[in-house]
């Protein structure tokens, strides 16, 4: 293990590949639902750290503010985005090491919050198994993933969810995620105690307590909307966690999501004025 860690009790752990993402100049960014959900649970105000995975060349410094134990790894989960007129091309060129309870340090065994984020199918399902005094949260769309021999990204059901979506306490996925696919949606519904469903500009819908509801979102003027639905997972997840209200939490999740796109990438997580003002609002 490397990386930048006290190793001391936690409120958050977040599971998951940090990611190279390559740009259409020839650049790079961070990403990885642990980067835009780690940073946002950090604002939150809580005491946030990711287990991971990543070449030892990766600069990692826009995630100082998170405590961070990384499994050893010669190549970074790489993925890059070709947008088209058919919609969206996704390729994965590389993969960082699997995730497995082994690499866990003992200090992060009963966080208030485990948060799944999986992006390329890199977690052990063991997983499930091992925080049973947390609220287990996922979103599970690197579990919705397969990979061409040219990387391609393509949608796949999950083949573990008959065992592991019931394990848990609240699920974040998007419409995307599931290729739109309205019976899908409803096989999630069966297996989840609490599922989301986001559909990017036109909100959420949540399913809780055998009722469905819908959360629009406020308009704003889009720059970006990378890293939005992470973004709303983990203000979903630690405002659930306080309240234990999923339709409160999702009004919450919603304000700060949707303002999460007239920013660039990381420049998108919440400030802390905006959580302050949905806080009151909600």
């Amino acid at each position: 293990m490397f990386g930048k860690s006290s190793l001391k009790p936690i409120d958050t752990l977040i599971i998951g590949h940090v990611t190279n993402d390559l740009q259409p100049d020839g650049s790079s960014k961070l990403g990885g639902t642990v980067s835009f959900s780690g940073l946002s649970s950090h604002m939150l105000g809580q005491k946030t750290a990711v287990l991971t995975s990543h070449a030892p060349d990766l600069d990692l410094s826009a995630l100082k503010s998170l405590e961070l134990v990384s499994l050893p790894s010669n190549r970074t989960t790489t993925f890059k985005n070709i947008p088209t007129e058919a919609g969206r091309l996704q390729f994965c060129y590389a993969q960082a090491s699997l995730l497995t309870p082994e690499g866990l340090p003992d200090a992060w065994c009963r966080p208030n919050i485990v948060h799944f984020g999986p992006v390329a199918n890199e977690i052990d399902p063991k997983f499930f198994s091992v925080f049973p005094d947390s609220l287990l949260c996922l979103t599970p769309q690197g579990f919705l993933r397969q990979f061409a021999e040219d990387g391609q990204v393509r949608f796949r059901d999950w083949p573990e969810k008959e065992s592991c979506l019931p394990k848990t306490d609240a699920v974040v996925l998007s419409l995307e995620d599931l290729a739109g696919d309205e019976a899908l949606i409803r096989d999630y519904v069966r297996l989840c105690e609490l599922l989301v469903v986001t559909e990017n500009k036109n909100g959420a819908r949540v399913y809780w307590k055998q009722e469905m509801r819908r959360f629009p979102a406020p308009t704003r003027k889009l720059v970006e909307d990378t890293g939005a639905g992470d973004i709303f997972a983990a203000c979903f997840f630690q405002r659930y966690s306080v309240t234990r209200n999923a339709w409160q939490a999702a009004q919450f999740a919603v304000e700060l999501a949707a303002n999460s796109v007239t920013r660039h990438y990381l420049d998108s997580i919440p400030t802390k004025e905006e959580i302050e003002n949905a806080r009151k609002a909600f």
